[in-house]
Parts: C-alpha cells; sequence; structure tokens
C-alpha cells in the first residue's frame, strides 16, 4: 500500500507541476525532447523502410517500445525517492503535453485573421494543422483552427494524461511516442500506405480513452453542456476518424458552432460531415473562446485522472486487505 501511496501522489503532484510549468513557459523553441524523438525515428525508419505492413510494424515496435522501456527505467530509478519521483513526472509531463503552445498558436492565427492578414494567417496555419492554406479564406481558416484546438486538446494533453494515470512515467512517453510516430508516418500517402498503418491503428487504440475523456470534460466544462452532449451523440460517428469524431463534436455542441465540410490536405480535396448542424458558422472571435474551452477541458481531465487514480489505489488496497485478513 505504500508504495500505491508513493506512485499515485507523484502522479498526482507531478502532473499538476508539469501542466504548470507547460502553462508557463510552453515548449522550448531548440531541443525540444518530441524533436529528439522525431529525429530519431526518422533515422531509424531510413534502415527499415520497405512498402509492406511488417517493417512498419517493426518500426512502431521499436521507436515506441524504446521510448516505453526508458520511461520505465527512469520510473524505477527513483520509485523510492518520492522528491524524485515527482520531479521525473512533472518533466515528463511538460516534455509530452503542448496545451500552451496549441493555445498560443491558434490565438497568433486569430490575431492576424482578425486584423485582417490573411497572408500571414496562412504562413502560420500549418504550424497548427496540416490544411492547404493556400485554399481557404478567413472563415474556412477560423474553423480550421478551432478543430485543430479540439483534437489536439485531446492528442497533445488529454491522452498523455490519461496514460500518465495509468501506467506513469512510461504511459506518459508511450502515447507520445505512438501519437509523434503517427502524425510522422500515418497519414495515406503513397510511402506510408502500408508501412505506417501500425502506427496509425496504434495511435488509434491508445487515443480511444483520451478523445472520450476529452469530449466529456468538453461537457462539462463550460458552454453549452447539451449542446455538446447532443452534437456527439448525434454526429461523432459520422467523422472518418473514431477519436477526432467525439472531440470536435462535443467542442462544436459547447461553443454552439458547426465545424466539419469541405477541406484540403496536401492538394487531396475531402469533404467531411457536418459536426453540430445547428450551430452558426465560426468566426474569429470563436478561436479564442476555443482555446479557454482547451484549458478548461485541460483541468477537468487532470482532476478525472488523479481522481481516477486515487479510487483504483484505494479499491486495490481494500482488495488486499481484504485477502490478508
Amino acid at each position: 500500500m505504500p508504495g500505491r501511496i508513493r506512485t499515485t501522489g507523484a502522479f498526482a503532484y507531478g502532473a499538476a507541476l508539469g501542466l504548470a510549468v507547460d502553462r508557463l513557459v510552453g515548449d522550448p523553441r531548440r531541443g525540444h525532447p518530441v524533436a529528439f524523438f522525431g529525429r530519431t525515428a526518422a533515422a531509424v525508419e531510413q534502415r527499415l523502410h520497405r512498402d509492406d505492413r511488417a517493417r512498419g510494424a517493426l518500426h512502431t515496435a521499436v521507436c515506441a517500445g524504446t521510448t516505453v522501456a526508458a520511461g520505465a527505467l527512469a520510473a524505477r530509478a527513483v520509485r523510492n525517492r518520492p522528491a524524485a519521483a515527482v520531479a521525473l513526472t512533472a518533466a515528463s509531463v511538460w516534455a509530452v503535453v503542448g496545451g500552451t503552445t496549441l493555445g498560443r498558436e491558434a490565438q497568433a492565427i486569430g490575431g492576424a485573421l482578425a486584423a485582417g492578414d490573411l497572408d500571414v494567417a496562412r504562413e502560420r496555419l500549418p504550424h497548427l494543422c496540416g490544411r492547404d492554406p493556400q485554399s481557404l479564406d478567413g472563415p474556412a481558416m477560423a474553423r480550421a483552427v478551432v478543430e485543430s484546438v479540439a483534437e489536439n486538446t485531446s492528442d497533445a494533453v488529454v491522452g498523455a494524461l490519461f496514460w500518465g494515470a495509468v501506467a506513469g512515467v512510461p504511459g506518459l512517453l508511450g502515447f507520445r511516442a505512438v501519437n509523434t510516430l503517427d502524425a510522422m508516418v500515418g497519414h495515406k500517402s503513397p510511402r506510408y500506405l502500408r508501412f505506417g498503418w501500425a502506427s496509425a491503428r496504434l495511435d488509434d487504440v491508445a487515443g480511444w480513452p483520451g478523445a472520450r475523456l476529452t469530449a466529456v470534460a468538453a461537457t462539462l466544462a463550460g458552454g453549452d453542456p447539451r449542446g455538446a452532449v447532443r452534437a456527439w451523440r448525434a454526429d461523432a460517428a459520422k467523422h472518418p476518424s473514431p477519436n477526432a469524431g467525439p472531440v470536435e463534436a462535443s467542442f462544436a455542441g459547447a461553443l454552439g458552432v458547426r465545424l466539419g465540410g469541405t477541406l484540403s490536405y496536401g492538394g487531396r480535396v475531402e469533404h467531411r460531415p457536418v459536426l453540430n448542424g445547428e450551430g452558426r458558422p465560426v468566426e474569429v472571435a470563436d478561436i479564442d473562446r476555443a482555446v479557454r474551452l482547451s484549458r478548461r477541458v485541460t483541468a477537468v481531465s487532470l482532476a478525472a485522472c488523479v481522481g481516477g487514480r486515487l479510487i483504483v489505489s484505494a479499491l486495490s488496497a481494500r482488495a488486499s486487505k481484504g485477502r490478508n485478513a
């Protein structure tokens, strides 16, 4: 039982501290750990790449597995030192979440749109999402930003917190590794259609619980809770992504806006289903509203993850005591 208390406390304090550091300083401009992982994964890809799923699965296993193993070794090294365990968890949370940078990028684009400077907005949009900026007007860019804020709240923050609550530092680092691999090789291009299949499918599995937690938190974090639930139930399944659907639909309902529709990725036009058809079109001011909702969703999700871990630890301790009685 003392071991469970220590690990639960390390996650609770470490996660809160890591999010606070992210809120204060955001991501470093140079030397980010995720960027280092990306360069390493790209080097491994150069050695392993073949146009088949088996090679892609090996690439995923090597990159993600090594990251999880490194996290497990680090956690084991500090397991009997509470202060060090909190510091390691805080550093890991800060390294894997990107909520502050997400908000800053979104608001920078929103500021350019508000000033009528579409060229600057188009220049910054690729920092946030993979849309073709030249094909978008102001309202379409505002919609793209709100959709990206919603989806990345799950991918860049809540999903990591969930797996940190489940598996500690290895869970935090492993989730971010899988999510980064999906961003690198998981898209349906000729080079990655087969090679990236394993990364894309693993990201779908790893992102599933965090996406649902994000959607639930969006219904509790302000805005229009009934609208969030209604849009989630009615429209989430229409989205081609099993995880982006619940997140974007719940954000659309909470904000009272309409998301989805026609978009362009890499010269390929897609016609996405409309999410929350009862909402109004996205306006530039909705970008700030989406960022504020994202921050509240993060706070609700942190509370849920810490509370869930405390409950599981208490139940496990009770069960252990009952077996030893």
